[in-house]
C-alpha cells in the first residue's frame, strides 16, 4: 500500500513539514513516484518498530524520538479517535496463558482468539511467526506487539488483544528482557493498523503506564484508563 505524506503526517500525529525535513535528511525510508514522494506500508512498519520505544536513542536519533515515541499522538475525528479503546473493547484480555517460548504463547493465543473471527489458527500462527522471524515485534521493557505483515481483518472495525503470559517469554528485545505483556493487532485496513501501531508505541513509552500494564489489570480496568489517556490527548 501506498502512503502520501499527509497519511503519514496523520499517523505519525507530525506536521507534513516535519516529515519532508526528515525526507530531506534522509530520516525517513520512502520513494518518488511522479516525481511525489510515496512510502510503503512495509517499510514504515519497520522503522516505527526500530524506534524501539527509545531504549537506544542517540544525538542522531533524539529528534525523531521526541516527536514519534514520547510526545503523544492528536486526537482526530473519525476512526482515530479513541481507536485503541474501540479496538480492545472489541479484544480480549487473557492473562495466564501458558507457553515456555514465543512460538508457543503465539500458537495459543491464536487457539482462544481465532475461534471468534472463524479463521484458522495454525495459518494464523504462521503469519505471526514469519512476522517475528523478519524481526522481533519485542518494543523492550517487557512488552510486545505481535501482527502480521499481510493479513487485514475481513471486517469494518479493528481487534487489539492483551496478553499476559503465565511466565515472561524470551522475545529477541533489544534491551534482553523477556515479555510479559503482549499487544496483538488485528486490523481491517493497512492505515488502521500503522495508526494502532504508533499509538501503542505511544501509551507504553510511558513508564507509570507500562507500571500499571505489569500489574496486568483487567479488562474493564485497562479500557477506563486507556479511555482516560486517549480523550487526555489533544
Amino acid at each position: 500500500m501506498d502512503l502520501k505524506i499527509k497519511d503519514v503526517a496523520e499517523l505519525l500525529s507530525v506536521s507534513e513539514t516535519t516529515i519532508r525535513r526528515w525526507l530531506v535528511d534522509g530520516k525517513i525510508p520512502a520513494y518518488r513516484l511522479n516525481r511525489q514522494y510515496r512510502f510503503s506500508r512495509n517499510e514504515i512498519e519497520d522503522w516505527l518498530m526500530q524506534q524501539k520505544l527509545g531504549l537506544a536513542i542517540d544525538s542522531r536519533k533524539k529528534e525523531e524520538e521526541d516527536l514519534i515515541v514520547e510526545r503523544p499522538p492528536t486526537q482526530s475525528s473519525g476512526n482515530m479517535q479513541f481507536s485503541l479503546y474501540r479496538a480492545l473493547y472489541r479484544g480480549e484480555v487473557i492473562t495466564d496463558l501458558p507457553g515456555e517460548n514465543k512460538e508457543e504463547v503465539i500458537r495459543g493465543t491464536m487457539r482462544l482468539l481465532c475461534k471468534r473471527f472463524d479463521l484458522d489458527p495454525e495459518v494464523l500462527s504462521d503469519l505471526f511467526l514469519d512476522r517475528e522471524r523478519l524481526n522481533s515485534t519485542a518494543l523492550g521493557h517487557g512488552i510486545a506487539v505481535p501482527h502480521t505483515r499481510d493479513f487485514l481483518l475481513n471486517t469494518h472495525f479493528d481487534v487489539v488483544s492483551i496478553v499476559f503470559p503465565k511466565q515472561p517469554i524470551e522475545f529477541g528485545a533489544l534491551d534482553g528482557q523477556p515479555v510479559n505483556v503482549l499487544f496483538f493487532i488485528f486490523a481491517c485496513e493497512d492505515k488502521n493498523h500503522l495508526h494502532l501501531l504508533s499509538k501503542i508505541a505511544h501509551l507504553v513509552s510511558n513508564e507509570k503506564i507500562r507500571a500499571i500494564l505489569h500489574t496486568q489489570p483487567q479488562k474493564t480496568r485497562l479500557l477506563d484508563f486507556i479511555k482516560h489517556w486517549e480523550g487526555s490527548l489533544k
